[in-house]
């Protein structure tokens, strides 16, 4: 554990975590039914199945609409729907919220656990302010998911090792959870991660560190099994789909995949830097993802970030401790070693794939291991300060850090990006208003949406039309015609009647 600051107590964790996730909850909360403006078609996909699962009472594992998703966002948006019929944007992107605050919370007892409390507090800090974070909380996007299964499996895990191989309980205790217990949840919990998005593929090679750093415990392969067991038991059904639909396996990635260009090898180096130039340098151009262009890490938390990689390599491959400084040779080496296998198998689908690099979305599973290097560099250099300074200079430096870095995650989201013009395009607001002028008119009106705009088909329509298909609840041909709603191709317009002025005719360009 790195112990370079003087120990808190339970209560002072507790009161400080509190905090953290107040601001977490504030920032993925604060003006939820109106930012982001619009609604993406992608995010009104996902909610339109959900309308369907809810009219059918039938829940997929895998939606092979809109290039396909896996169905586990879609699934609980269905279940909130179910309860709660109200098809406003917020509803699709509430799921992505919640998920973002557990995140939080989640990041706290694995860092804690691999690296002790005080770097477990400030990744929950930085995590919670984060942009990159913030904003795909706020999104109606699967890939909110990935994150928050892999960091709670991995805690969940490593818990059931650890308590297994030291006994903090005697077995008689009625505190005492079991370590097959813990197994066995963090199985059931990685298993739901193969609902989520295709990047979580490639994590099964995460887990495969476990077996050189506690491979002689007692009870590893027992609790491994065990872990395996539930994993394949919650993922079977998704598998047996992709046997069955081995096209869906693969789905859009085939198609992007970096092996389709002229030179792949370069292209995939070219994407390499590009990914890694994200985080201080030049980030996701997309307005949805990103302030466009800005790197993906504020300026402080970026130079931290590159500095704590420093650090665990310096841990790491010194090999006299005794020229080592005792707060880095303390850096336990499986919790290093698991953060930049995490960050390089994270980065490999990313920089796999040949369109819109850098892309914040498909990384999305690199931002936590960043997150924990940048905390690991923040509490190094604040107990260094502190040690070899003055401590009322490092606690001050550490206040001004936080209320900056708070200070900028508000600013960077709710003004900076929020306010631009182009976000607004970029969620295609104004699909949210043609359905809100349907919704408007009489049930008797016919309604005629005659869709121009270019993009894959869903049941014959370009999926630009979900968002207007959602917010009318219209996607069903039942719901077309209970609402009077008629959805038309280009070609097709000339099939509206003509010589009727009650007919009213939409045009989704």
């Amino acid at each position: 554990m790195l112990c370079i600051i003087k120990l808190m107590s339970t209560s002072s964790r507790v009161w400080i975590l509190a905090g953290i996730l107040i601001i977490a909850t504030f920032l993925r909360f604060h003006h939820f039914a109106s930012t982001p403006p619009g609604l993406y078609p992608d995010e009104a996909m996902d909610g339109n199945n959900a309308v369907e699962a809810v009219q059918t009472g039938h829940l997929r594992v895998y939606y092979p609409e809109d290039n396909g998703r896996e169905g586990l966002y879609v699934n609980i948006i269905a279940v909130i729907l179910k309860v709660w019929p109200v098809y406003e944007p917020w509803v699709i992107r509430l799921p992505a919220a919640v998920a973002g605050v557990a995140t939080v919370l989640v990041m706290y007892f694995l860092v804690s656990e691999l690296f002790g409390y005080e770097i477990g507090l400030m990744a929950a800090f930085l995590l919670a302010t984060s942009f990159w974070h913030i904003d795909f909380s706020r999104i109606g996007f699967r890939a909110i998911l990935a994150p928050l299964l892999l960091a709670w499996a991995l805690y969940l895990f490593t818990r059931a090792i650890r308590k297994g191989s030291i006994r903090e309980l005697p077995p008689s205790s009625p505190w005492y959870i079991s370590p097959y217990f813990y197994a066995a949840i963090a199985g059931i919990v990685y298993g739901l991660g193969f609902y989520t998005y295709i990047a979580y593929r490639i994590t099964p090679l995460l887990f495969l560190l476990f077996i050189p750093f506690y491979r002689k415990n007692p009870g590893f392969w027992k609790w491994t099994i065990v872990f395996v067991a539930a994993t394949f038991i919650i993922a079977a059904p998704i598998g047996y789909y992709y046997a069955q639909h081995p096209a869906d396996f693969f789905g859009r990635t085939s198609e992007i995949s970096v092996t389709n260009s002229g030179n792949p090898t370069m292209d995939f180096a070219a994407n390499l830097g590009k990914e890694l130039a994200m985080f201080n340098f030049r980030g996701d151009d997309n307005w949805r993802h990103n302030l466009s262009g800005a790197p993906e890490l504020f300026w402080p938390v970026g130079i931290l970030f590159v500095f704590g990689i420093i650090l665990g390599v310096y841990a790491l491959v010194k090999k006299s401790k005794r020229s080592t400084p005792k707060s880095i040779a303390s850096l336990p080496p499986f919790g290093l070693w698991l953060m930049f296998l995490w960050f390089i198998f994270a980065i490999l689908p990313a920089a796999a794939s040949d369109e819109g690099i850098p892309h914040a979305l498909r990384s999305i599973l690199m931002l936590p291991p960043a997150i924990v290097f940048a905390s690991i560099a923040g509490v190094w250099l604040y107990g260094i300060i502190k040690e070899y300074g003055s401590k009322r200079a490092a606690k001050f430096l550490m206040a001004a850090f936080l209320i900056v870095v708070a200070w900028f995650g508000y600013y960077e989201y709710f003004i900076l990006w929020a306010e631009n013009p182009n976000v607004a395009g970029a969620f295609n607001e104004n699909y949210v208003q043609i359905g809100r002028e349907i919704n408007a008119l009489p049930a008797s009106t016919p309604k005629y949406v005659i869709v121009t705009a270019g993009g894959v088909l869903a049941r014959g329509i370009p999926v630009p039309a979900e968002t207007t298909m959602f917010i009318t609840d219209s996607f069903t041909t039942q719901d077309q015609m209970t609402h009077n709603i008629h959805y038309l191709l280009p070609d097709q317009a000339d099939t509206v009647p003509v010589g009727t002025p009650s007919n009213e005719i939409f045009y989704i360009e």
